[in-house]
């Protein structure tokens, strides 16, 4: 059976995140839980999440923020063989943070090789902690398939999502693809295009605030080298 890996990020997910929403309403989610949540060390924090995947093969992962970043680290370690896929939602620059706090200075040196499992990287146009230039620069190093989704923050409380239905959407996109076998599993491909699997537009609809603002749809990226 395939499970849902939710990977919190810095201090683990706040009250009301849409990851808390997310293992409540899937009751086979997982939650990594790391050891600490303040001290962000990439190798324990590595080390966790590959015990939580030997436990729980052909797993999608669902990473935010720094937990999205961990994900990345996985592309040459043999625990990535358990991974069905991945959903990095707005993943945190390990750099830029390395820079202004010497407590990430193990998330430094970003990985830009591709990943060998398919991926899906969502990214906001005004995330304060990675910009959407980024953002874009390593799903198409990681062979992600990008949904943008506009101005939407960090994704989190602060900016307004807490029930986030479209984690379960982009979950279930990955779960069509799920192999039927083992020889299936070992053959699927890593890299996603921007078509390589559906998600019904109507689903990827953020809500306006009280003010009612226009109803934006999500849509998914089509990048070439030449426009990054």
């Amino acid at each position: 059976m395939v499970r849902t890996l939710i990977i919190p990020g810095y201090r683990g997910s706040e009250k009301g995140h849409w990851q808390d929403h997310f293992l409540q309403q899937d009751k086979s989610a997982i939650k990594v839980e790391q050891e600490d949540w303040e001290h962000p060390i990439l190798a324990d924090w590595l080390h966790r999440l590959e015990a939580e995947l030997m436990n729980s093969p052909r797993s999608i992962l669902v990473g935010h923020s720094l937990g999205g970043l961990l994900i990345a680290y996985l592309h040459n370690r043999p625990a990535a063989s358990h991974i069905a896929g991945a959903v990095i939602v707005a993943p945190a620059d390990g750099a830029r943070l390395a820079r202004s706090d010497g407590k990430f200075a193990s998330f430094s040196e970003m990985p830009t090789a591709r990943l060998p499992f398919p991926t899906i990287l969502v990214a906001s146009h005004n995330d304060p902690y990675m910009s959407f230039a980024t953002a874009s620069f390593f799903a198409d190093s990681w062979g992600a398939a990008l949904v943008d989704i506009g101005h939407a923050g960090h994704v989190n409380v602060a900016s307004g999502h807490g029930p986030w239905p479209e984690a379960h959407a982009l979950v279930a996109s990955l779960r069509q693809r799920e192999p039927q076998s083992d020889e299936e599993f070992d053959r699927q491909p890593s890299a996603l295009s921007a078509r390589a699997f559906p998600i019904e537009t109507e689903s990827f609809r953020r809500r306006g605030s009280a003010t009612k603002q226009k109803v934006r749809a999500y849509h998914m990226v089509e990048r070439s080298p030449e426009t990054l």
